[in-house]
């Protein structure tokens, strides 16, 4: 009988470019956040060997350049497991669309295994496969409001923030990550930018995880998260302070205590924790070069301010770019605009980590 979960979606809250690393990789500062659209999995283990992946859609891989492949594999090798692994994909997400589509297949599929197989991977060593296979796929074992640092692998759950309306625009454009990544490069170099070393934040608290879920006690504080400074670029010493000046304003644990000792200010009914981080500036670097080389995107962007977003943005490199609302009538309204444009959008909400977990399993 094959297990189907649900492989949803994440969105870039923001996102900072910092060094290129010894090890090939950017320095990164991003904020994820897990959203309700999703593509379908469905994991079957039979009798033999070997991995088949099927999906209709022919810009899918089946051969082991496919992330559900290759976490399957390093997977049945740390359960010391034997079967044939059938996975069959439903897409309903874009390929290179920014969402993570193919990073939260691969997880949905190492999960899916596990049930499967009736056998756990240890959380830690559950995180470390998942950071083998890509940068984005560890946030897929947190879900809800994600910090990533590193090159986006290394995962910590933030203090939860309440689902709101999304839409999200699915210009008929793929945008290749890796060139991304060179213009920002080439743009950075022209312009006699040194090349510096990033900011760490790290926890002095570790990421445990039961069932596949976050403990809230593992997210970064004010107390627990350690800023170690190497030489690093203003822009990402930036980011690391508007987050670390947001995480102030939020309530730790039952207790409502804040992170600071600080009162958060009273909010009114539009007063939320995510207009709040908004509030920081925050955004995604990606834009400098994607919006120069697709103007169609920065258009996209302004549809979705211009009709009530209280913030809109590119997500990853794109191409999907999306606009947050207070309402589902504003986000219907935006969402008809760019229809008549020719645009793809989809109207959706973001998902808190409890959603996330409740859902993933059909």
């Amino acid at each position: 009988m094959a297990i189907i979960v649900r492989s949803f979606a994440k969105i870039n809250l923001g996102l900072r470019i910092g060094a290129l690393r010894p090890d090939g990789f950017h320095e990164l500062r991003t904020v994820y956040q897990t959203i309700a659209l999703h593509d379908i999995v469905r994991v079957k283990v039979e009798r033999g060997t070997g991995i088949e992946i099927r999906c209709e859609d022919p810009r899918v891989p089946k051969d082991d350049s496919n992330t559900c492949h290759r976490i399957v594999e390093r997977a049945m090798a740390a359960l010391k497991a034997r079967g044939r692994v059938i996975i069959a994909i439903e897409k309903r997400l874009p390929v290179q669309g920014g969402l993570g589509g193919a990073s939260g297949n691969a997880v949905g599929t190492l999960l899916a295994l596990e049930r499967a197989l009736q056998k756990d991977l240890p959380g830690p060593e559950r995180l470390q496969i998942a950071a083998e296979v890509g940068s984005d796929l560890p946030l897929f074992l947190v879900g809800g409001t994600v910090l990533g640092v590193g090159h986006g692998e290394e995962v910590y759950p933030l203090p939860d923030l309440p689902a709101v309306v999304c839409v999200i625009a699915l210009p008929d454009i793929a945008v290749s990550t890796p060139k991304a990544f060179a213009e920002w490069d080439a743009r950075s170099c022209g312009a006699g930018a040194p090349a510096r070393g990033p900011v760490e934040l790290r926890s002095t608290r570790t990421l445990r995880l039961r069932s596949g879920q976050a403990h809230e006690d593992a997210r970064p504080s004010i107390e627990s998260a350690k800023l170690t400074h190497f030489a690093a670029s203003d822009r990402m010493l930036e980011f690391s302070r508007m987050l670390s000046a947001w995480l102030s304003t939020q309530p730790k644990g039952k207790a409502g205590k804040r992170l600071s000792g600080v009162p958060a200010r009273r909010r009114g009914r539009a007063e939320t924790p995510l207009l709040d981080l908004v509030r920081t500036g925050i955004e995604n670097d990606f834009e400098q070069v994607v919006f120069p080389q697709y103007p169609e995107l920065r258009e996209v962007k302004r549809v979705l301010e211009r009709s009530g977003a209280f913030y809109a943005s590119l997500s990853g490199s794109g191409s999907a770019v999306y606009g947050l609302f207070t309402s589902r009538a504003r986000a219907e309204k935006a969402a008809a605009r760019l229809r008549e444009t020719g645009v793809e959008v989809r109207v959706t909400s973001t998902l808190t980590r409890q959603q996330y977990w409740k859902e993933i399993f059909d």
